[in-house]
């Protein structure tokens, strides 16, 4: 190609991406800002045409009225990514002065060809967390004094990286990047973009088994009975015996590259295993066997954005109470029985975090950065709040000239000690009042954060894109 077909071809793909927080951050030169504001070409009042197409409003029938909300609980273990293997974690005891207790280093943060994306995981007095190298770290919960590092990359792994050009082109690491980490029965077994699932010993960090993948997992593992679950690039689910780490099934999705840089996991409940798919798809099958039981594809089309067709569940499906909770990236909220399938609501809702029920409600963070909270029952609105209000920025531009609007991305919720705890791109860590939404404090973490805190033991741990641990107490 010629320079100048190169130039168009790398403009066209920034205004694709503009609006995702995952690409924007790998975009260079600042390409990737979110821009907002476009020239105004007649004289009038501005209508938002994505708000006209969603029509996501408050419920006349609830205006004014209260929710139930549980009391807070102990969190003695946060032992999957999503605290429990359901991905169903309502109301826990942390952070109750909301201070930073300490920060540390664990390894590798995001750059070029890598990014940090793998959920904080605890338990046994032990905080386990993956940097943007496959570099695991174990520290001590009350101090953050580090106990021991192991690294799941291998030189075998890492050529294979370089080889298939995983992540945003080769250069530093190979972009094997991705993956998580779980902990149950004495392991922490740890998904990796460098084609491996492994088992390291909590204690010391021993490997205690490895399995090599054909593929790059950029999800996070789910650990569950005998069986430990994970889902990689090409939406394949596959389920490895704890003890061996032998395969003991896979089921296959349809195929769709296109994803949004999420570490997301399967959830489980009794024999149902949950799966969620870059593809739109949100799979249900046997635990025991990998047999479907049921299959919904939580897909919409928008005519405002291009992006609607990545179709991505990027956010970890939930189950609780007998349904299960998604939202996909396109823009689709649902509410499914667990059992079969059976839509019960679905909102206009484009998100790529997970969920989160709470007692009577639902609450959910939008792309767009809007906290919605929804009676779980029916699905109607309560009221939506815009995070960003006030936290919009120019930033970029050349001599004054094409500078950007620029909001935070969030990631969370978590209810903790009755705060609702968010995190974001700006280094912040805010809490809101659960039941009307106004912030109520904030702490400042020293870097944009793009995962959703853990609780255990009466605290909040943060991992930021730098690869630093926060502890809030």
């Amino acid at each position: 190609m010629n320079r100048t077909l190169k130039v168009a071809l790398l403009c066209g793909l920034a205004v694709t991406v503009a609006s995702c927080g995952t690409v924007r951050r790998v975009m260079p030169f600042g390409l990737g800002g979110q821009k907002e504001e476009v020239a105004k070409a007649t004289e009038g009042q501005r209508i938002s045409i994505l708000e006209f197409e969603q029509q996501l409003a408050p419920s006349a029938a609830l205006s004014g009225r209260d929710f139930f909300l549980p009391g807070p609980q102990a969190a003695t273990a946060w032992t999957q990514p999503g605290g429990t293997a359901e991905n169903a974690v309502e109301h826990v005891i942390a952070a109750p002065e909301f201070t930073v207790g300490w920060r540390r280093d664990i390894g590798v943060g995001s750059g070029r060809t890598r990014q940090v994306m793998a959920p904080v995981v605890a338990d046994g007095g032990k905080v386990f967390v993956l940097d943007g190298e496959a570099g695991v770290t174990a520290v001590d919960a009350g101090s953050g004094a580090v106990l021991w590092k192991a690294s799941v990359k291998s030189a075998e792994t890492d050529r294979g990286s370089r080889f298939l050009g995983i992540g945003f082109g080769g250069g530093d690491g190979g972009g094997g990047f991705g993956g998580g980490v779980a902990v149950g029965g004495g392991k922490v077994f740890v998904s990796s973009g460098y084609r491996s699932m492994t088992a390291l010993d909590a204690a010391t960090g021993a490997v205690v088994w490895q399995s090599k993948t054909d593929l790059p997992i950029h999800g996070a593992p789910t650990v569950s009975g005998q069986r430990v679950y994970v889902v990689d690039v090409d939406n394949q689910l596959m389920a490895f015996n704890v003890a061996t780490g032998q395969q003991d099934w896979s089921y296959r999705g349809i195929t769709e590259p296109a994803r949004i840089m999420r570490a997301s996991s399967p959830a489980v409940s009794g024999d149902t295993v949950v799966a969620p798919f870059s593809s739109g798809e949100l799979v249900a099958l046997r635990a025991s066997n990998g047999q479907p039981v049921w299959q919904e594809v939580l897909s919409r089309t928008s005519r405002t954005s291009a992006l609607s067709e990545i179709r991505d569940i990027a956010g970890r499906p939930v189950v609780s109470r007998g349904s299960v909770y998604a939202v996909s990236q396109s823009g689709v909220l649902q509410s499914m029985d667990l059992r079969t399938g059976q839509a019960k609501w679905s909102l206009p809702v484009a998100g790529v975090n997970a969920p989160l029920p709470v007692g009577d409600v639902i609450y959910v963070v939008s792309k767009a950065g809007e906290l919605t909270v929804v009676n779980r029952e029916n699905g109607q609105v309560y009221w939506t709040r815009d995070l960003n209000e006030g936290r919009a920025r120019r930033e970029g531009g050349f001599l004054g000239f094409g500078k950007r609007t620029v909001r935070p991305t969030w990631s969370g919720p978590i209810l903790a000690s009755n705060r609702l705890v968010l995190v974001n791109s700006d280094g912040e860590a805010v809490a809101f009042d659960p039941k009307t939404g106004q912030q109520t404090t904030s702490v400042k973490l020293g870097s944009a954060a793009y995962i959703a805190p853990a609780a255990y033991n009466g605290v909040l741990y943060v991992l930021t894109d730098e690869g630093k641990l926060v502890s809030i107490r």
